[in-house]
């Protein structure tokens, strides 16, 4: 399995709550990549919660810090990278991302609701309908989740082992033949 990739980077991109995080550290951890998590990584650089870079700074300023940070792991080999939601939107974030293999990971707007009920740590679903905001920010990425070199869609009883094993058994139809 660690030969699969050839060292190349696997980039997950899709809506927050689609599981990125949890897939993206069972792929590592199936194939002897290490994981990073861009989100995480950015509020290790700032000091301070994505929730508050977007009270404080906004999110033009958290969009800055998500690139500088995606240029920086970029550099790196052997690496599952969970990116977060919107990371797309940033036209030349998508030079960073082809450096790798880009899986977008999509599930119906229902399991994100579902998942995201609790989930008081996004600033993006702040919001008084929560269900439109997913929608309307779904249907402004899912034409850039769309250029992903992979498209996984998530069911709501597939576990995120299986979503994994699915990527896997894929990879190999999207990876050019030597």
């Amino acid at each position: 399995m660690t030969n699969l990739l050839k060292g190349v980077n696997l980039y997950l991109i899709g809506m927050m709550g689609v599981g990125k995080t949890t897939v993206g550290k069972l792929l590592a951890e199936k194939i002897g990549y290490r994981f990073i998590d861009t989100d995480e990584l950015i509020t290790k650089v700032a000091g301070k919660s994505i929730n508050e870079i977007f009270a404080q700074n906004g999110e033009t300023e958290f969009r800055q810090l998500e690139s500088n940070v995606l240029a920086q792991v970029c550099s790196y080999t052997k690496l599952i990278i969970a990116t977060g939601g919107g990371i797309v939107t940033q036209q030349y974030n998508w030079s960073y991302l082809h450096h790798g293999l880009i899986v977008w990971l999509d599930a119906p707007i229902p399991i994100l609701l579902e998942r995201l009920a609790e989930d008081h740590t996004r600033p993006l679903l702040q919001d008084s309908d929560p269900e439109a905001k997913l929608r309307n920010l779904l249907e402004q990425r899912q034409p850039l989740y769309s250029q992903a070199d992979l498209h996984i869609t998530i069911q709501a009883t597939e576990t995120p082992e299986e979503i994994a094993t699915h990527i896997l058994k894929t990879i190999p139809n999207v990876i050019k033949g030597e």
